[in-house]
């Protein structure tokens, strides 16, 4: 089962990026190709027949799958990144941290009005910054089709805060 061997890859890494955080890393995922394709064979199986016209991959790690997700399902791969990272015109949202704000952005001929935007990331914690990247999806006019993602943990209720967004969120290692 693909939930498995996820969890098996995965590393844990102790106070990173700082004390009482337990990091789960995915790079190990990554030295594995035969795993990185059933990954992806799972994300397609999952979105069955949803309609998507455009995959978002949230910087740095929704990269990491949603390229290749995209090209999996013929459509194009539009990067959401952190402020001052894209060269073109664009369009960013601001948004709450725990302590802050920070910004995402995306450019302005990312997709057009209307489009189905699947929203990709490696992992899904609060959903937060996967919150922030629906609301300027819509904002730009496009459709949020639903979110995907490798790995979820459960415990800080991320799926409850984008659940209201869509009700599709793929998942395939829950923690």
């Amino acid at each position: 089962m693909i939930a498995q061997q996820i969890k098996t890859a995965i590393r844990d890494i102790p106070d990173f990026p700082k004390p009482g955080i337990i990091f789960k890393d995915i790079t190990p995922i990554l030295k594995d190709p035969a795993l990185c394709d059933g990954i992806l064979d799972a994300f397609i199986a999952q979105l069955g027949d949803t309609k998507v016209d455009v995959v978002a991959g949230v910087e740095s790690r929704g990269f990491l799958f949603g390229l290749s997700l995209a090209q999996r399902l013929g459509v194009p791969f539009v990067p959401v990144r952190k402020a001052g990272k894209l060269p073109y015109e664009r369009k960013k949202k601001v948004y709450e941290l725990e302590y802050g704000t920070a910004t995402i952005e995306m450019h302005t001929d990312a997709f057009e009005p209307g489009q189905h935007v699947l929203i990709h990331d490696d992992l899904l914690a609060t959903g937060g910054t996967v919150t922030a990247a629906s609301e300027l999806i819509q904002e730009m006019g496009g459709v949020v089709a639903g979110f995907s993602f490798v790995v979820a943990l459960g415990f800080l209720n991320g799926r409850q805060k984008i659940a209201p967004i869509s009700d599709k969120i793929w998942v395939l290692a829950d923690y």
